[in-house]
């Protein structure tokens, strides 16, 4: 009889690891204005044999890192997702469907964001160094290229609509993209919507480790991603306000530490606006690494 009973709760573990999400039927109150989220239960039909669309490269743990120490995360991010810190204060993914469209949609921005990271910081870096000559990133669509602009637009248009969507049709039905298109016999691999795997997409096969290794790898590439999409930004916040790229910024304030920062550049700004001459605050432009004239000068040709 004890045997029969450990044999039911085994079974019952093993089904409940497989659970896509935590299936709940509550609503719980969450952290900003007491709103209260209805959680249903999560429905996804996936066919025999095609790829999941759930991440379930590890059991949820108990004792979680947290966005915030203390905090009580929502019960719909149970530590089950790659970078889930419990870190939902609008309630985004309080629907299975949008929690499912929110975890592609970031997997794919975190990617880009890397990507254009990667575009922006290490040509500039090269150029400084004399190795490249490369545009900014911020004209680099201002330059003349082997075609106009209409070519190009169309060409990635047609060529990005394409992956993306393929992207949308395993997103609906996972499993129905796994054929390579042109050379059949190149399957994809992988088990999870958003890690197809395979030759074009894994060729060091670092998707095939275990749960806990595939976990630990897609946390990585999810907190790089994030940090990409701030890094993207704050790459064009420093265009905008100081005219030069990110690297030129770097080198100006370690030529200049205690005058070239983000607080003397938005001093500089607002008192401008105020018709107050830099000279007068000892800030110019010289110091913050912006070519150009001093704050005063600026003013007295104005």
């Amino acid at each position: 009889m004890k045997n029969c009973d450990v044999s039911k709760a085994s079974e019952e573990a093993q089904r409940q690891s497989e659970t896509p999400f935590s299936q709940l039927g509550t609503s719980r109150t969450f952290l900003f204005g007491g709103k209260s989220f209805g959680v249903g239960k999560l429905g996804v039909r996936r066919a025999a044999g095609a790829r999941s669309v759930s991440v379930r490269a590890a059991l949820a743990e108990p004792d979680r890192p947290l966005w915030f120490p203390g905090s009580t995360p929502p019960p719909w991010l149970d530590g089950s997702l790659p970078g889930d810190f419990g870190f939902d204060p609008l309630g985004l993914g309080s629907d299975p469907e949008s929690l499912r469209w929110n975890v592609q949609a970031e997997i794919v921005h975190s990617r880009w964001a890397m990507l254009g990271a990667a575009g922006i910081f290490i040509p500039e870096f090269l150029t400084k160094l004399g190795i490249l000559n490369t545009p900014s990133w911020y004209t680099a669509g201002e330059q003349e290229y082997f075609t106009d602009t209409t070519t190009l637009f169309v060409v990635e248009l047609v060529l990005i609509g394409w992956a993306e969507g393929r992207r949308w049709a395993d997103i609906l039905k996972p499993g129905s993209v796994n054929t390579d298109p042109i050379f059949p016999n190149n399957k994809l691999t992988g088990t999870d919507v958003g890690y197809p795997g395979g030759l074009w997409f894994d060729p060091l096969g670092w998707g095939s480790g275990s749960p806990a290794k595939i976990k630990e790898l897609r946390t990585k590439e999810i907190k790089n991603g994030r940090l990409a999409m701030l890094a993207v930004i704050g790459a064009w916040f420093q265009h905008v306000y100081t005219g030069t790229g990110p690297i030129d910024n770097l080198f100006a304030h370690l030529a200049d530490p205690g005058h070239a920062t983000i607080f003397a550049t938005f001093f500089s700004r607002s008192w401008a606006g105020r018709g107050v001459s830099g000279t007068r605050c000892g800030v110019t432009g010289a110091r913050l690494g912006v070519p150009g004239v001093s704050m005063g000068e600026r003013k007295a040709e104005s």
